[in-house]
């Protein structure tokens, strides 16, 4: 199937479109790069062509980046030696583009080239702004949902077809900066000024050609090629650009920690670059391109955050043969912050939504939630007034159960008491109609029992949101036992609706994701208990690329939730509940008085308005530090081993169903260090052998909870990754 294809008109411009089959958005793949390889060189080599215009065949879109596969495919060529394939294959990308860009010019006077324009229909991310970057003038259409960019950065590599060198020579490393280190899409007036793309004009293609027919030689020389270029900003060793280079690296290493490859790797691609000519950079480009593919952490990002994300957005785990279930009307119970939430995101989708409470004062308040954040959009500029009054006439706030009635879906989320839910769901249940589907909002409680007060168990489910909803990315979905396909169905299409990523668990006390947030805030708890420094512990975790330290997460969720969970846990478990030093810890601080950051006073002192101080000084009179304080790695290994031993646990138990969930799960989640492509990814990273064989020594030391479980034990034994074993796609085929 042809990728690239060319006609020539008879004012002598060879048109070159860019249309996948099959595809709704264009991707690089190695047989595309053969095919415009072909196209360029016959064009540039035929006497009639006087100018040429790259183009898409998408309507509304040029291209989304490149087909991953091409990159694997680099690797397998090589055999033994895969570093040196991806190498040279990334090398033959930038030939190419290098071809496009010198356009069959005199090398030495920059002359008798032919002009080469590309006219974007749409959207440009990564390799599909690459590619025009490399052209001698970039057109783009008036389209108000087109964005621009290079987000590679994202997914844990950075843009390696030359797109690093040239907006850096393009823009300067400042002005670059934005693209690269950010990833950030921008719209096209945005790109324009930035300096970006050229023209935006109703039509591209036409602008593109009567471009090229009038181009002279010296619009198709680009400044790095010109003779005295200097980089925008200045170079690394001017006094304007050591300053710029030096702000750089302190921020790069300030928002990562240090934890991931990229924005390092990406940073002296962009400095060593700028010190030498053109092509030089780009081979050095090449080389830290090809060291960022070579780490097993790009891998596992782009695994989780691209490949298994959008599977599980797809629905990779939807049952097949149950119908269409997008939601018509919402019904959602409770206008405090959740429920509140779950309605602003839900009227966002285009729901029609009952928010109800107990009384209008309480419902109202719920609905308000949805019009400070459009009044907070209106300021921005990102929200209209007709806008905000569309969304919030799909609200009704009302505490009168009756308007529930034609409701598909109801998503419950009053107060965490099993009784006060019980009754919730027989009120309910008498109300709306027979096919409606009924799910709990509850974090902890299993849905299970819940579902005992339902006369359809078969139509009951968990859809556990993260606060704050329209901010978190994920939902959980739980499967109670007698839970059926058609609730399963319903609750993954609802969440598509609204844009968020999902994953399907069984049922279980905490499900999957607090599972393992649980152990992972309470051994920090025990941490403080034999004296470790918050500091140190916070610290520990950030540089392993968690957003925020679990001290500091715990005040961020608030003290007496922890100690809530910690009795009702207690209670339900009975003799088996294993006691631990950090609800003692929890208890007392909540004796304290020191709730969190909504006390403002919690393991942080706060100001007036709520902005964190430092650490209270008085765990330290509780707690006295140690000395001397334990090693960095052995905290790291007892905050990453907690969580992760949880998600092999629940693997094992069949809580977790697909290993996919368990790693898109945890990184969005709460953030689990993001460059390790989640806890099971980090597990084959580091290898079953060596996670078998320190989790033994962190039972000799701390005890139990760090058990090897027995599948992670038997794949330590037989040699086996998570990935291998557990293969989504091969169990699928199954």
């Amino acid at each position: 199937m042809t990728e690239f294809t060319m006609t020539k008109d008879a004012d002598g411009v060879a048109l070159i479109t860019w249309d996948v089959p099959g595809k709704s958005m264009n991707v690089m793949s190695f047989t595309g790069l053969a095919e415009l390889d072909a196209c360029v060189s016959d064009a540039l080599a035929d006497e009639a062509v006087k100018g040429i215009v790259i183009t898409s065949g998408k309507p509304g879109s040029f291209a989304g980046g490149m087909d991953l596969n091409l990159l694997a495919k680099m690797k397998e060529d090589a055999g033994d030696n895969p570093a040196q394939g991806l190498f040279d294959g990334i090398m033959q990308m930038h030939g190419l583009l290098r071809k496009i860009e010198l356009a069959g010019m005199d090398l030495k006077t920059k002359k008798g080239g032919k002009p080469i324009a590309s006219a974007l229909p749409g959207t440009a991310a990564g390799i599909g702004l690459e590619l025009p970057l490399a052209t001698h003038r970039i057109f783009v259409a008036e389209n108000p949902k087109a964005k621009y960019g290079l987000p590679e950065i994202l997914v844990g590599i950075f843009p390696g077809a030359g797109g690093t060198t040239r907006m850096a020579r393009k823009l300067g490393a400042m002005g670059a900066s934005t693209f690269l280190l950010e990833g950030k899409m921008v719209d096209a007036a945005k790109a324009k000024s930035a300096g970006v793309i050229d023209e935006i004009a109703t039509d591209p293609v036409a602008a593109a050609k009567d471009w090229v027919l009038q181009a002279k030689d010296a619009d198709l020389v680009k400044p790095w090629d010109a003779k005295g270029y200097k980089m925008p900003g200045g170079a690394p060793y001017h006094p304007a650009g050591f300053m710029t280079f030096v702000g750089a690296n302190a921020m790069v290493n300030g928002k990562t920690k240090g934890a991931f490859p990229a924005p390092k790797a990406l940073l002296s691609a962009v400095y060593e670059g700028a010190l030498v000519d053109f092509d030089t950079a780009l081979r050095i480009e090449a080389r830290w391109f090809t060291n960022v593919l070579m780490n097993p952490s790009s891998s596992a990002m782009i695994r989780s955050l691209f490949l298994n994300k959008e599977a599980l957005e797809k629905g990779a785990v939807r049952p097949k043969d149950v119908p269409d279930q997008r939601v018509q009307k919402l019904g959602v119970l409770g206008a405090g912050m959740m429920g509140a939430g779950i309605a602003l995101v839900s009227a966002q989708a285009g729901m029609e939504v009952v928010l109800i409470d107990r009384d209008q004062a309480a419902a109202d308040k719920g609905k308000a939630y949805t019009e400070a954040y459009l009044d907070k959009g209106m300021k921005r500029g990102k929200v209209t007034a007709e806008k905000k009054e569309a969304m919030l006439s799909r609200i009704t706030a009302t505490p009168d159960l009756e308007q529930l009635k034609g409701c598909d879906l109801i998503i419950e989320a009053v107060f965490e008491d099993p009784k006060v839910k019980a009754e919730m769901t027989q009120k309910v249940e008498a109300i709306i109609p027979e096919e409606c589907i009924f799910a709990s909002n509850t974090s902890t409680l299993p849905i299970t029992e819940l579902a005992k007060a339902s006369k359809r168990p078969d139509q009951f489910i968990g859809i556990h949101f993260f606060s704050p909803v329209e901010k978190m990315l994920l939902v959980e979905i739980i499967k109670g036992k007698e839970t059926g396909d058609r609730a399963v169905a319903k609750a993954l299409d609802y969440v598509r609706q609204i844009r968020k990523t999902p994953i399907v668990v069984n049922d279980a006390r905490f499900f999957y994701c607090n599972r393992c947030i649980i152990p992972y805030m309470n051994e920090a708890m025990r941490m403080v208990t034999e004296g470790v420094s918050p500091v140190l512990i916070d610290h520990a975790a950030q540089q392993l690329g968690f957003p925020v330290g679990p001290i500091q997460l715990t005040d961020e969720t608030s003290i007496d939730l922890g100690a809530k969970i910690a009795r009702a846990t207690k209670a339900a478990m009975g003799n088996a509940y294993p006691e631990s030093p950090s609800d003692d810890l929890v208890f007392w601080m909540e004796d304290e008085g020191r709730l969190g950051r909504k006390a403002k006073a919690g393991f942080f002192d706060y100001d007036d308005k709520g902005k964190r101080l430092g650490y209270w000084k008085g765990m330290a009179d509780k707690y006295p530090l140690a000395d001397p304080q334990p090693d960095l790695i052995e905290v790291q290994e007892r905050l990453m081993f907690a969580q992760v031993l949880e998600a092999v646990r629940a693997l094992e138990e069949g809580v977790l169903m697909d290993i996919r969930e368990g790693d898109v799960g945890a990184i969005l989640a709460w953030g689990f260090a993001p460059w390790s492509g989640g806890p099971l990814s980090w597990l084959d990273i580091i290898g079953a052998e060596y996670a078998a064989e320190r989790c033994d020594q962190l039972t000799t030391a701390y005890g139990d909870r760090f058990a090897c479980p027995p599948l992670l034990r038997e794949m330590a034994e037989k040699g086996e990754t998570f990935y291998e074993r557990f293969d989504p796609e091969a169990q699928q085929a199954a």
